[in-house]
Parts: C-alpha cells; sequence; structure tokens
C-alpha cells in the first residue's frame, strides 16, 4: 500500500504543478486580453513557468557502507522490475554520488560517469554537468533487465593507484599512511567521480530524483556532494543497520551530514533501521522480536537525539523480496510500507508548500495587484454610480458643485502624485545601496585575494587564517546588507502608508525585502567553515587539494548565496513600487473619467440614464474578472493534501 501511496500523492503533485501552469498562463493571457500586461510581469510569469516545467523532488540516501542503502532503493522504488536493479551485495557497493532521474531532452537512456582524475582540475560537478563531453557515456536499453543490470555494474567498479595518487586525488591522507602499520604502496579508490543515470522510470518521469551516496570517507572526499546536493534535498533518508547499531561512523555522517539538514528542514530528514531481519529469531514470539525492534529504535533514537517516531525499522531485502514474490504478508512485516506512506505524506506536501510559496511570492503579488486595479475601477463606478443617481431631478447647480468638488479633489490628488515621483527617486538611491552591498565584485575580490593568500602561505596556521579572513568579510557584509534592507524597508513602507491613510487605497501592503534565508545560510556556512578549518583531518591533508576544496565547496556557496540575494533584490527593486504606481495610475484615470461622463451630463441632460446603465453594465463586467481573478489565485494557493488526511476526512464524512 505505501508504494502506491506514494505513487499517488507524487501524481497529485504532478497534477497540481499542471494547474498551477494553466492557471498562471490563464493570468498571462487574461492581462493581454485586458491590456494589463507588461514585458516585466511576462518575464517573470516566463520565469516561473520556466522553473514549474523543470522542477524536480530529490530524495538523498545517505549511509555507511553496507548498511543497505542501495538495496532500500532498489525495494522502494525499482522492485516492479522484479530483480534487483542497482548493484547491491554484502561489502562496498556504492563508491561514488548516483543520481537517478530522467532527462527528457535525451534522445535516449544513459549513464554518464565522471572520471575519478577530474578532482585535480578546479571545477566543480555542477559545472561539470553543463557538458555531457566531459563524461563517458553509455546508453542503456531500458527493454532488457539483464541489460541494464550489466551496465549498473560500472558504477561500483575501483582501481588501484600509487599511493601519491591517491593523496593528490584527496582519497588518502598522509595521517592515514602514517597510523598504517603496513604501509600501502597503492590504493584502491573509485573509477569515477559522480554518476548520472537517466531512464523513463515513471516515478522518474514526474521529477523524481534519487541521490545515492556513497560512505563516510567518500562523502567527506566530495565536499559539492555534503554542502549542495544533499541541502537541497526535499528529503534525506538516514540509514542504519540493526546488526550493527549506530557505529561511531554513523555518529559521524551523523554530525557531520545529517544534523544540519534536520535544523533546516526537521520534516525532511528520516531514520531507517534497517535489517531489522536480523532479529526475527524464529526460536521467540513475534511479540518479543516486536519488543526487541522497538527497544532498538529507543535506543537508537536516544542516541541521536530525536524522537522515536522519526526512526523507520525495515528490512529492504525482504521488502524486495516480498515485491518479486508477489507476498504481502511479508512486505507488511518488512515495515517498508510504513516508510513509503511517510514519504507520501511528509515528503511531497512539505515540498509543494516551497514551491507554492514560491510562487505566491513571485506572482502573488501581481496578482494582488490586479485584483486592487480592479477593486480601483468597481469603487470609481459604484461612486460615479452614486453621484448620477443622486443628480437625477437636480439643478444643474448641484451638478457643477459636484464637478468643482471632484476638481479639488483632483488637483490635491495630483500633488501627491507628483510627491510620489519625488519619494520614487529617494528610494532608488537607497535601492542602488542595497544592490552595492550585493554587490559580487568586491565579494569577487575578495574571494581572489583569499585564494592568493591561501596557495601562497607556507605555513598551515596562515592557510586557515586565510579561511577565516573571508567568512568574516562575508559576514560583515550581509551585516552591511541587512542594514540596507532595513533602510529600503521603511522607506517603501512609509510609501505605501501615505498613500493608503490619505486616499484610503485599500487592501494595499507593500511587499518587502526579507534578508533572514541569506543570512540563516551564511551563518550556517560559516559553522560548518569553521569545523572544516579546525579538523584534523584539514590539518593532515596536502594544502593544495585543502585550498581547492574549500573553494569548490565553501567559497562557492558563499558566492551563490550572495548572487541569489542579489538577483532577488534586483527583482524586488524593480517591482516593490509596481502595485502602488499601478494603482496610482488607475485613480487618476478614473477621476478623469467621472469629469468627463459629469461633462457630458451638463452638455445633455439625457445621457444620464444611458450613462447609468452603461456604467452598471461595466460594474457587472469587473465583478466577474474578479471572480475570474480570485479563481487563479485560490487554485495557485491551494495545499497539496496528505493522502492520509484526505483518507480520514473521507471516512469521517461517511
Amino acid at each position: 500500500m505505501g508504494k502506491e501511496q506514494f505513487t499517488e500523492q507524487l501524481n497529485a503533485y504532478s497534477r497540481w504543478k499542471e494547474d498551477a501552469i494553466r492557471q498562471i498562463k490563464a493570468y498571462r493571457d487574461w492581462l493581454a486580453d485586458h491590456e494589463m500586461s507588461s514585458p516585466e510581469d511576462d518575464l517573470r510569469m516566463y520565469e516561473i513557468l520556466d522553473s514549474l516545467d523543470s522542477d524536480s523532488i530529490t530524495i538523498g540516501f545517505a549511509a555507511e557502507f553496507s548498511r543497505g542503502k542501495t538495496e532500500l532503493i532498489n525495494a522502494i522504488f525499482f522492485a516492479d522490475y522484479k530483480r534487483r536493479l542497482l548493484p547491491s551485495s554484502a561489502g562496498r557497493t556504492t563508491m561514488c554520488p548516483t543520481e537517478l532521474f530522467f532527462d527528457s531532452k535525451a534522445d535516449g537512456a544513459y549513464i554518464r560517469l565522471l572520471p575519478i582524475e577530474t578532482r585535480l582540475d578546479d571545477t566543480s560537478i555542477s559545472e561539470y554537468k553543463q557538458d555531457p563531453n566531459n563524461w563517458i557515456n553509455i546508453d542503456l536499453d531500458v527493454d532488457s533487465a539483464d541489460h541494464m543490470v550489466e551496465s549498473f555494474k560500472e558504477i561500483i567498479k575501483t582501481k588501484n593507484v600509487p599511493v601519491e595518487s591517491a593523496i593528490q586525488l584527496g582519497l588518502y591522507s598522509k595521517e592515514e599512511m602514517e597510523q598504517a602499520e603496513v604501509k600501502p604502496v597503492n590504493i584502491e579508490i573509485p573509477m569515477w567521480r559522480h554518476v548520472m543515470i537517466s531512464f523513463p522510470h515513471p516515478l522518474l518521469q514526474q521529477g523524481l530524483i534519487i541521490l545515492d551516496t556513497p560512505g563516510l570517507n567518500a562523502m567527506g572526499a566530495e565536499p559539492e556532494l555534503t554542502m549542495d546536493m544533499l541541502p537541497n534535498a526535499q528529503a534525506v533518508i538516514f540509514v542504519l543497520a540493526a546488526d550493527t547499531g549506530a557505529t561511531k561512523t554513523d555518529m559521524e555522517i551523523w554530525r557531520q551530514h545529517a544534523q544540519a539538514l534536520r535544523e533546516k528542514n526537521e520534516s525532511g530528514l528520516m531514520v531507517v533501521l534497517n535489517k531489522i531481519d536480523t532479529l526475527w529469531d524464529e526460536l521467540q514470539d513475534q511479540a518479543t522480536i516486536d519488543a526487541n525492534i522497538n527497544d532498538m529504535c529507543e535506543q537508537t533514537a536516544k542516541l541521536l537525539n530525536i524522537e522515536v517516531s522519526k526512526i523507520y525499522p525495515v528490512s529492504a531485502q525482504k521488502g524486495l523480496l516480498a515485491r518479486v514474490k508477489n507476498d504481502d504478508e511479508l512486505l507488511e512485516k518488512s515495515g517498508l510500507p510504513t516508510l513509503e506512506a511517510a514519504l507520501s505524506n511528509d515528503v511531497l506536501p512539505a515540498k509543494q508548500h516551497l514551491v507554492r510559496e514560491n510562487i505566491v511570492s513571485r506572482i502573488g503579488s501581481m496578482v494582488e495587484s490586479t485584483k486592487g486595479v480592479l477593486n480601483e475601477r468597481l469603487d470609481s463606478i459604484n461612486q460615479q454610480l452614486d453621484e448620477l443617481r443622486s443628480l437625477s431631478g437636480k439643478s444643474a447647480d448641484v451638478l457643477m458643485d459636484t464637478m468643482q468638488k471632484l476638481r479639488t479633489e483632483q488637483s490635491i490628488y495630483q500633488k501627491d502624485v507628483e510627491n510620489f515621483q519625488t519619494s520614487r527617486q529617494v528610494l532608488k538611491r537607497q535601492l542602488i545601496s542595497l544592490i552595492e552591498a550585493l554587490g559580487l565584485d568586491a565579494l569577487d575580490n575578495t574571494i581572489a585575494s583569499t585564494r592568493s593568500s591561501m596557495v601562497e602561505s607556507w605555513t598551515t596556521s596562515g592557510m586557515k587564517g586565510g579561511m577565516k579572513t573571508f567568512f568574516d568579510s562575508a559576514r560583515d557584509s550581509m551585516t552591511q546588507v541587512n542594514f540596507q534592507t532595513e533602510k529600503s524597508n521603511a522607506i517603501v513602507s512609509s510609501i505605501y502608508d501615505r498613500f493608503r491613510d490619505e486616499h484610503g487605497f485599500k487592501n494595499l501592503n507593500p511587499m518587502l525585502f526579507a534578508t533572514a534565508k541569506y543570512s540563516r545560510e551564511l551563518d550556517q556556512l560559516y559553522k560548518e567553515a569553521e569545523a572544516f578549518r579546525t579538523s584534523k583531518k584539514t590539518t593532515m591533508t596536502e594544502q593544495s587539494f585543502v585550498v581547492k576544496k574549500f573553494f569548490i565547496s565553501m567559497v562557492s556557496h558563499a558566492r551563490n548565496i550572495f548572487f541569489r540575494a542579489n538577483q532577488d533584490a534586483e527583482d524586488w527593486a524593480g517591482s516593490a513600487m509596481r502595485p502602488l504606481a499601478a494603482r496610482i495610475k488607475e485613480r487618476k484615470v478614473q477621476l478623469e473619467k467621472r469629469l468627463a461622463n459629469l461633462q457630458k451630463i451638463k452638455n445633455s441632460r439625457e445621457k444620464l440614464s444611458g450613462n447609468i446603465n452603461k456604467l452598471e453594465s461595466q460594474a457587472k463586467d469587473l465583478n466577474e474578472q474578479l471572480t475570474t481573478i480570485n479563481g487563479i489565485l485560490t487554485a495557485i494557493n491551494t495545499p497539496l493534501v496528505p493522502l492520509q488526511e484526505q483518507e480520514e476526512k473521507a471516512a469521517a464524512a461517511s
């Protein structure tokens, strides 16, 4: 049931994305039809549609070797092949990070392998992904399970290299050499640095990405994996084994690579206690076996300092076997359905929440601005209707008095519009200061000088000092960004407040710029950089590799934080005043229309009834337009309800 539930919820998520795409396209077309579109809004909607189209859900698996991690992937996602698809046997299997996904732009299924020697370059994995020519390519015959199984064996290949080469690649350290009783001549290392597998599995075709990671040593050797790939996953499954318990290396992986994820997104971290079939003792009754498993779960939860409900006891091997043999009783006993149900009910709704928040934050203000303009028009029409109805049967003096009051209102409003333009210039200067604080030129200069000082440093302490200096500088820059953001937000708020209070603009609140998430990311990165800087392993590792690792992972990550903040700030700077400017323009137009209508009635009293009928028709049309816009906003805002909650509601209603 669990797998079917996960698949159904993934289908529901895909349908929600498709509906969101339809609604955004409908909104874009509506704006064009009603001559309310702009190049900036069109670009923003294009970017949102593109991000939805390429959206994916990543589930990462982290564990020390021999914990049954790859077998768990086989059991959850690929049991339909009725055999063990990915290489999974006793000993070390996954030797390098492996991504499984579907590449819709490729001509067919493939395996791409990045040679381990690329670690000698200063190029990151994400940069290598931009050019398929950097990879060894193997075509996959998806119609032959035998061919796929044979092809997948390539990803676990190793080779022996001289110790010096292993040290140079960062896969062996001088400390390990000194601690070895017998000094090795050669070291076994993975053939590949990273593997990408694309094939048309139904779940992968819907945007699921599976990230299979190697053990502790290999994880530590590939910082991009732990700094970018795992932290960006929607869920990380940390796998322990019931036959070993939580070992020292398990705890190192937990502390170094899982706890930080827990701080970032607790609902996205799950702990699997695998191989519970080792506790299935035929000499004990089922109650005793269950009690033993529960005891181990409680001990593990206490050791990891998490709730016991976050521990999922499973037997991946028995779960796979049960699916191959269609044995429902064994499948239930394996614990696999419970884990899959948790993935369905926790991970997918959480992912949809993030995507929905992103859409609403980027397009929600546009829709609200459109609603504001429509409401402004409707309010104006209702005012005109009140004015025209009140003039029925009244003298020309009353009409002239009404027109004079409206001209006075228009004159006052025009002065405030001129003040608004002055305020925009003040804000423009402040926004320049904000963008400059987030500018990458100064950061790039700091990066260049830091690299130079670290490379030229003759001592380890000097090299480590360069690391600290860089991050201290980055944090100082972020402090200045926060200061400029507060000043910018204060100016924006004051401008909005004045027009809302003085001219009765309803439902008009500014979208303020927020830097908290960037500050949190930088603070977390600072902690990780400090741990890296002060670790014994960094001291013992070849200096050139330490510098390379520091820049590829941590410095590039810090730059990415500032780059994203800069892009978001520029986007916000261009749109912060747009809703208010649209309302101000609309109010000006409506005041002119009201005066024009009164002038027509002054010239010909016979037009009074016709104008009233025309305005009533316009009011009806505007109400229909508002209903359309509200429907678009509601559809985008609709949350993905967990299947478990849907079932509970259905049961309660019956």
